[in-house]
């Protein structure tokens, strides 16, 4: 069983993030790869409707502090109800990892430069992926061992700003690792004034083929989560690109 822990001001609004205290794991090598990148089934006591959310912390939280976050949106489906209306601190619940998208390099792997397609929503496993990626160069820089990973850029679209989540945490990775972490949000409906902040990265206007294929290399690796015609139709465009099948992982969200 994990122990629910909650973050204030978050577990009432339109997406609310949840930390998971997984005191009784045993932290194993399998379940830190499938924490690297995934989705989890939340198994409620009382709730007949098995969740599935997305992680969207780097697995060298869950490591470090034994907890892991997932990003829940407020919508009428059981398991995001309960989140939002009925969770509180010290709740529990049981938790099953697994999936197949995930970012797991190892030490003696060449370094890969990584394109991240987010949508929407889509947005919460590539964050885990972003997040883990700034872990890893922590580590390489600051220990001269570890992976070595090569630049990421991030392509992020929402209807406009106040639907990017976790801008924040996205800008302060980009301004701790300029070197390595870039970003452009796109907004497609945006009404309002941009923040002055937020301006230098903003497109107005959906990610287009021709942005993608400037980051088209055999070093790179691309990973796409958001709606499924988005998710259909870049990855075909960067199959029709000749980026190997190998190189594209994407997750669809309904």
């Amino acid at each position: 069983m994990a122990r629910v822990v909650l973050i204030p001001g978050l577990t009432r609004s339109t997406v609310g993030a949840i930390c998971t205290q997984a005191a009784s794991w045993r932290l194993t090598a399998s379940t830190l790869r499938h924490l690297t990148l995934t989705r989890v089934d939340f198994f409620i006591p009382g709730v007949s409707v098995v969740g599935g959310f997305s992680i969207c912390s780097s697995p060298q939280l869950l490591d470090r502090e034994r907890i892991i976050e997932l990003a829940v949106k407020y919508t009428d489906h059981p398991p995001a109800m309960w989140v939002h209306k009925k969770c509180t601190l010290d709740s529990e619940v049981a938790l099953r990892v697994g999936g197949e998208f995930f970012f797991d390099p190892q030490p003696t792997d060449a370094p890969r430069n990584l394109v991240l397609i987010a949508g929407g929503v889509g947005i919460n496993p590539l964050l885990s992926i972003l997040r883990h990626s700034a872990d890893l160069h922590r580590d390489q820089a600051d220990r001269g061992r570890g992976y070595k990973i090569g630049a990421i850029k991030l392509f992020y679209s929402a209807k406009n700003t106040s639907e990017l989540l976790f801008k924040k945490n996205i800008l302060d990775l980009v301004n701790e690792f300029p070197e390595k972490i870039t970003c452009s949000f796109h907004v497609t409906k945006q009404t309002a004034q941009i923040n002055a902040e937020l301006e230098p990265y903003i497109t107005e206007g959906r990610i287009t083929e021709k942005e993608i294929q400037h980051h088209i290399s055999a070093e790179t690796l691309f990973y796409i989560c958001g709606p499924p015609p988005m998710t259909d139709f870049f990855s075909k465009q960067l199959e029709s690109s000749h980026v190997p099948k190998e190189h594209i992982c994407f997750e669809k969200w309904w």
